[in-house]
């Protein structure tokens, strides 16, 4: 596969992987909720996966906004957190939204390249 095409597809497919990945989360409502309290739980903790899989969905085309949406997303994150929390929270949350977010952003300086 050519540089190129790496380049592109990675934040996408990364991106997308992170979605689902915080999704896994939204996983302990069925221990404690049913019914229509379980639905609304269920809608509450997937929320933050739905604006990123929006996210992803717009970066497809424009790969700076999905740079500065993960670079958001991980600093509101951290923020949201706090400073109490353990290392590993920011590690596997924050990380790779970062991580993806520096792709989208050699991405987009990848295609702007390519156009010159």
């Amino acid at each position: 596969m050519d540089e190129t095409k790496i380049i592109i597809w990675l934040p996408r497919i990364l991106g997308i992987g992170l979605v689902l990945f915080l999704s896994l989360f939204a996983a302990d409502v069925f221990g404690e909720y049913s019914g229509w309290q379980l639905a609304i739980a269920l809608f509450m903790h997937l929320i933050p996966s739905l604006v990123l899989l929006a996210a992803v969905a717009i970066a497809w085309k424009r790969e700076l906004f999905g740079a500065i949406a993960f670079l958001f997303g991980a600093i509101f994150y951290v923020c949201v957190i706090g400073f109490d929390g353990h290392w590993t929270w920011y590690a596997f949350i924050s990380g790779p939204a970062v991580v993806v977010s520096a792709l989208y952003f050699a991405a987009w300086r990848q295609k702007r390249k390519l156009k010159n």
